[in-house]
C-alpha cells in the first residue's frame, strides 16, 4: 500500500511574528547550519523578500540563494538578514548538567 503525500511548504505556518519566532529558535536549538539558514530563509519568504532585501541590503536573488537548505550564509549576511527581520543574534551559555 502506498502513501500518498501533499507538498508541504512551512511559510504556509508562519503566519504571526510568535510563529516566526518560535521557528527560528527550533532551528538554532538544532544546531544544524543547514536548517538555520533554511529556516531564516523561509521566514523571509513569509515576510517578503523584497522588503527585507531592501531593509538588509542584501539583493533578493542572494536571500533566495543563500537562505535555503544547500546554502552557505556568512555570519554577516545572517546577521542582515537577522536584523531585517527584527531579530539580534547573540550568545547564551549552554546549560551543564
Amino acid at each position: 500500500m502506498t502513501i500518498d503525500t501533499l507538498p508541504w511548504d512551512p511559510v504556509e505556518h508562519l503566519t504571526s511574528d510568535m510563529a516566526r519566532k518560535a521557528y527560528l529558535e527550533a532551528a538554532f536549538a538544532d544546531g544544524d547550519p543547514k536548517l538555520i539558514a533554511a529556516a531564516l530563509g523561509d521566514i523571509a519568504r513569509s515576510k517578503g523578500v523584497s522588503s527585507l532585501a531592501r531593509e538588509s541590503g542584501l539583493s533578493r536573488d542572494a536571500i533566495y540563494k543563500t537562505f535555503h537548505a544547500e546554502g552557505n550564509p556568512t555570519l554577516g549576511s545572517v546577521s542582515k538578514l537577522a536584523a531585517a527581520l527584527g531579530y539580534r543574534l547573540s550568545v547564551t551559555e549552554i546549560a551543564k548538567p
